[in-house]
C-alpha cells in the first residue's frame, strides 16, 4: 500500500511550532470589518493555538 499523502491545503493554513503546537489563523477577518471594533480586528490578526479536541485529527491529516 502506498504512503499516505499529507493534505497540502491544510499545510498551507497552519504552522507547527518547534514545541509541537499547531498554530492557526482566526476566522471573520476577510470582510464586513466596519462594525468590528479596532480591538477585535487587532486580536483577529494574531494567530492562535488549535484546540485540544482538534489536534489529533489535524496531526493525522498533516502526517507525511
Amino acid at each position: 500500500m502506498p504512503k499516505m499523502k499529507s493534505k497540502r491545503a491544510l499545510l498551507k493554513r497552519i504552522k507547527v511550532t518547534k514545541s509541537g503546537k499547531i498554530m492557526r489563523h482566526h476566522a471573520y477577518v476577510s470582510h464586513i470589518m466596519r462594525h468590528k471594533s479596532t480591538k477585535q480586528k487587532r486580536h483577529l490578526m494574531k494567530t492562535t493555538v488549535v484546540s485540544n479536541s482538534d489536534v489529533k485529527r489535524i496531526k493525522y491529516l498533516i502526517q507525511k
